[in-house]
């Protein structure tokens, strides 16, 4: 009988520790629900659609690598360095 008792304590310690286990998961997806929320929202806000972002930052970094090259032409080559 101790057995059997022992048996039914392990279980429901188990099965309090899967609800317990639940409600963390079920936490971070609200969590992270409200984030992707607050992404969307700001996307929105900025004009870029989610399905255009990968576009949008090819269209930044050639933005910044081209703006680099202009300040970099601007500036005297002989205070650039010996680094060229």
């Amino acid at each position: 009988m101790k057995h059997v008792e022992h048996e039914l304590t392990k279980i429901k310690e188990a099965i309090d520790k899967a609800k317990d286990m639940r409600y963390r998961a079920e936490a971070k997806l609200e969590e992270l629900e409200n984030q992707q929320r607050r992404l969307l929202n700001e996307l929105e806000e900025l004009g870029v659609k989610p399905e255009n972002l990968e576009e949008e930052i090819q269209k930044l970094e050639e933005a910044i690598v081209k703006g680099l090259a202009e300040t970099k032409a601007m500036i005297p080559k002989e205070l650039m360095g010996k680094h060229e």
